[in-house]
């Protein structure tokens, strides 16, 4: 990487998480004013002289690199041919479409390259996992469905992908992806089936995010699960397997034991989460954490009161029952808790694990705007590989703009 590209990259993200001199107001290609560079298409060249190194031909490396200015330069939705208009026209249209959608390279080494990257770039802080709805009216896109999203609680139409976000103090940028199809949602009709579509959906989430992980090399951080009643026993086991850290997101009516003998509840069998932490609301303190979202004052401190108590999960064998911490906030004390988490990090205070809950909110709002500035969601071909080829190098475009800090806003997160 050039000296001026490394200085740049190392120089941002501090106080609001913009680059010096570089502003976050400008479109794509214009950096901070009319004639002047766009430091995230400088430093997309030599990201992608790192990351697509795997790619075996030079031709096919120029594509890729290609691919990711015209992601940059191109604003508003990224269609192919929009895409092959900021790099030649026509004839790079058939080309590029060829690439994304024909051609036989592998994304995942791509991936995991980005991860290496960013960790040396600035040290990852947690791995976050969030759903990414992607609504879609034909009938011939790759996992179109007209199904339940979970996380956002409606129906819609279109296709449900899982993106693994690494989130340091610095940046928030996707690593890793999986399409969730719809014949894993196929199930008899009734109780029964609504569980079995949950539980494929819960796997699909946990696969996803252990083998994004798994393949981008960096040392063990925590994992957010920032997917809305996430946390079942089925899945925290998953990750216990897989030796990752974990704190997830439970609905309030899920059963948990309380396991200290000097709180409410104790020894009495299982209690809704939202009952064991109505309990122990007294105990709560506030706990200040960092919000990222303009519309609420974004970059400001707020603080809004949480506990953590001491639990199991029902398990019908004793022997498998792992301790566990349930942490709850409350937006209004007045109400009951407003999110609800469980976690194996049981040495971690409740400060700490509620502002590693706040990665994903932070996320959430990477993956709306900087996310969508990307092209995240706009892949319009009918092949699966080919959308995987397409949010891989969306991916690094987006890494791009996170390392210069030209996602059009920026908040700075400490260590939690």
């Amino acid at each position: 990487m050039s000296s001026s590209t490394i200085s740049t990259i190392t120089g941002t993200q501090t106080g609001t998480g913009t680059s010096a001199g570089t502003g976050t107001g400008a479109g794509p290609g214009t950096g901070a004013g009319a004639g002047r560079p766009d430091p995230a298409r400088e430093a997309a060249d030599d990201l992608c002289a790192t990351v697509l190194s795997s790619l075996r031909r030079k031709d096919q490396r120029e594509k890729g690199r290609r691919y990711v200015q015209g992601l940059l330069a191109l604003p508003g939705r990224k269609s192919m041919r929009g895409i092959a208009g900021q790099i030649g026209g026509g004839a790079a249209e058939q080309s590029m479409h060829h690439f994304i959608s024909s051609s036989t390279w592998e994304w995942q080494p791509i991936r995991a390259s980005l991860s290496r990257f960013l960790e040396a770039a600035s040290p990852l802080t947690a791995w976050v996992a969030q759903p990414m709805a992607i609504p879609k009216g034909g009938e011939h896109s790759v996992g179109v469905a007209h199904r339940f999203d979970p996380h956002q609680g409606q129906m819609f139409r279109g296709q449900q992908a899982f993106g693994t976000w690494f989130a340091s103090a610095a940046l928030a940028t996707p690593v890793g992806w999986e399409m969730f199809l719809p014949e894993a949602e196929e199930a008899a009709a009734g109780p029964a089936g609504e569980h079995a579509a949950r539980a494929a959906y819960e796997e699909a989430a946990a696969a996803s995010v252990i083998s994004a992980v798994r393949r981008g090399g960096s040392p063990v951080r925590p994992v957010v699960l920032d997917i809305r009643q996430i946390g079942t026993r089925s899945t925290m086991n998953r990750f216990a397997g897989a030796g990752l850290p974990v704190i997830a997101r439970i609905g309030p009516s899920t059963p948990l034991l309380v396991t200290d003998p000097a709180l409410p509840g104790h020894g009495a069998g299982a209690r809704c989460a939202r009952d064991v932490l109505q309990s122990v609301k007294g105990l709560s303190t506030p706990v200040e954490w960092t919000d990222p979202d303009p519309s609420a004052g974004g970059g400001r401190h707020r603080s809004t009161l949480a506990v953590a108590v001491r639990v199991m999960m029902p398990d019908p064998s004793p022997a498998r029952r792992r301790p566990l911490l349930l942490v709850g906030e409350w937006a209004d004390p007045r109400r009951a808790p407003s999110e609800l988490w469980v976690t194996d990090l049981v040495r971690l205070p409740v400060g700490p694990l509620l502002r590693l809950t706040k990665q994903g909110r932070r996320v959430a709002f990477a993956a709306g705007h900087s996310g969508q500035e990307a092209g995240l969601r706009d892949f319009a071909g009918r092949a699966l590989p080919g959308w995987h080829r397409h949010v891989t190098l969306a991916s690094v475009a987006h890494a791009a703009r996170a390392l210069t800090g030209t996602e059009g806003y920026g908040v700075s997160y400490g260590a939690a």
